[in-house]
């Protein structure tokens, strides 16, 4: 049985050269394409056996890394079918282990397979150029080929049990902005480099930790063996990724064999827009539908808007006082931290009489929390991940990076923590749907400004530790840096959790309240 798998996976590759000419044409272009591209990169590979150890490592370790985690993002990003999909193989009565195997044996006949392992048989025959064990070298081989391949497997399992029903344009624009997030941070960290014919130090810590992940472990070995730092660590995580891998590949194929797919009607696949893309329980159902107006309403567009253009006229006033631009080029991203935390302090009011269906539907009150959250979550992670590696790079300390990530991560964390307490406990009236955002109605009351300054006011507080601990960091203390990174993360993930858990207490308690509080506004 194993062998016929593997005959019918060869004929299936040759099978995606026969067809229309079209498709043939296009096959064959992509394929020369590929590998046209595979024998640059060996050649540039072959042309570093001169170089030093510390920037072959560089090269292979960070373009090595890449691929791999190509690998596990290309399933979930194209959504093709899986031809070896462990479903087509059901009724043939195998066991799940078994089939497993076969699969994964199967996966490794593939053409970006056969590329990765051009690729890796040439690193590590440099690496044996420049003196690293031969056996390492093939060793490594096979950690990266097995690690690749089961990746994809694990990733095109994880596509067809949970994302195939679910493909659109909206989870497309996630997956591109994620894309995003990760490739704007490392462009601008590399360009902000200073290379003077050696490796930068920022560069090889960076590739330092990178050959501790999952994703860099396997490439790094040789470099690593032949420079006797961390051999133990690096070994372990190349090793046990594949172990890792092949026990959640044979747990999910296991899984796939014993439950049947969920039919979808044709009703089902289209129009649903963000419906169809989050979970279907009722926090799903509550972002799904705070996604929609985030995205729709002027008055949410409109506040969104402001937030960058208000934390680029904080720079005006610094400058022309004479603030070094170094240290000016450190505050807008905190701003904006701090006003996206601040955002949905009163989303409760936006909704106007719609939040009975919130109401009488009995929601849970952390549900309706969670979900009013994922707008803001989805915007400002993007735009904090961004902006934090721009405004470092403008300032020129790369030490400071982990003292502004905690800053923003506590500031944004303890805004939506405070935001979820006070969006139920004092809402206060805004404009009406379809009437101009920049239309305000009177207030009778100072709930307005109570709930914005508890919110504002109370995230700076908060925060109070990690800005100080990233006021040292900006003085030349390396240690306060690190401080402000892990006290900005547990700080924000407590409050966070407290405001949430709070925010849905009052929310349950609080319904009747709530619904007359939308009836007269």
């Amino acid at each position: 049985m194993a062998a016929h798998i593997l005959r019918l996976r060869l004929a299936m590759m040759l099978g995606a050269l026969r067809g229309e000419p079209r498709h043939t044409i296009r096959t064959a272009v992509g394929l020369v394409l590929l590998a046209a591209a595979v024998a640059a990169g060996c050649w540039a590979l072959v042309t570093l056996d001169e170089a030093t150890p510390e920037a072959f490592a560089a090269v292979a370790i960070m373009g090595g890394a890449a691929i791999t985690l190509g690998f596990a993002l290309a399933p979930v990003v194209t959504g093709s079918a899986d031809p070896l999909d462990p479903r087509r193989f059901g009724v043939l009565g195998l066991a799940p282990r078994p089939l497993s195997g076969v699969l994964a044996v199967a996966g490794m006949l593939s053409v970006p397979v056969l590329a990765v392992l051009a690729l890796a048989v040439t690193t590590a025959i440099v690496w044996g150029s420049l003196e690293a064990p031969m056996w390492i070298g093939v060793f490594s081989v096979g950690l990266i080929v097995v690690t690749c391949v089961l990746l994809a497997r694990v990733a095109m399992a994880l596509t067809s049990m949970f994302l195939r029903e679910r493909r659109s344009r909206e989870l497309s624009s996630v997956l591109a902005v994620g894309i995003l997030v990760v490739v704007v941070p490392v462009v601008v960290f590399l360009a902000s480099l200073e290379w003077e014919g050696t490796v930068p130090v920022q560069l090889m810590e960076a590739v330092r930790v990178l050959s501790f992940t999952p994703f860099g472990a396997a490439w790094a070995l040789p470099g690593v063996v032949l420079s006797g730092e961390s051999v133990a660590l690096t070994t372990l995580v190349a090793v046990g990724t594949p172990l890792a891998l092949g026990a959640a590949w044979v747990g999910l194929v296991t899984r796939i064999l014993s439950t049947t797919e969920r039919p979808v009607s044709v009703k089902e696949r289209g129009g649903l827009g963000w419906f169809n893309v989050t979970p279907g329980t009722p926090t799903g159902a509550v972002a799904a539908r705070s996604l929609v107006y985030w995205l729709r309403d002027p008055r949410h567009i409109v506040n969104v808007v402001v937030i960058p253009v208000a934390a680029a006229i904080v720079l005006i006033p610094l400058l022309l006082a004479g603030v070094p631009a170094h240290l000016v080029a450190l505050v807008p991203v905190p701003i904006i931290a701090l006003f996206l935390g601040w955002l949905p302090h009163n989303d409760l009011a936006y909704d106007s009489t719609a939040v009975w269906m919130h109401i009488a539907s009995g929601l849970h009150g952390a549900a309706d929390r969670i979900g009013r959250l994922v707008p803001v979550v989805l915007l400002g992670v993007p735009l904090l991940a961004i902006g934090i590696p721009i405004a470092v790079s403008f300032h020129g300390r790369w030490a400071m990076l982990p003292a502004m990530v905690g800053v923003c991560v506590s500031l944004f964390l303890c805004g939506l923590g405070l935001s979820s307490i006070s969006s139920v406990v004092s809402p206060y009236p805004v404009s009406r749907p379809g009437d101009s955002p920049f239309q305000q109605p009177q207030r009778t009351g100072a709930s307005g400004a109570l709930s914005q300054s508890f919110v504002m006011l109370g995230t700076i507080a908060l925060s109070a530790p990690v800005l100080w601990w990233a006021w040292l960091a900006l003085d030349g203390d390396v240690a306060s840096a690190e401080l402000a990174l892990w006290a900005g993360i547990g700080v924000g993930v407590v409050v966070l959790a407290l405001g949430v858990g709070i925010g849905g207490g009052v929310f349950r308690r609080r319904g009747s309240r709530i619904m007359e509080f939308a009836e007269a506004s």
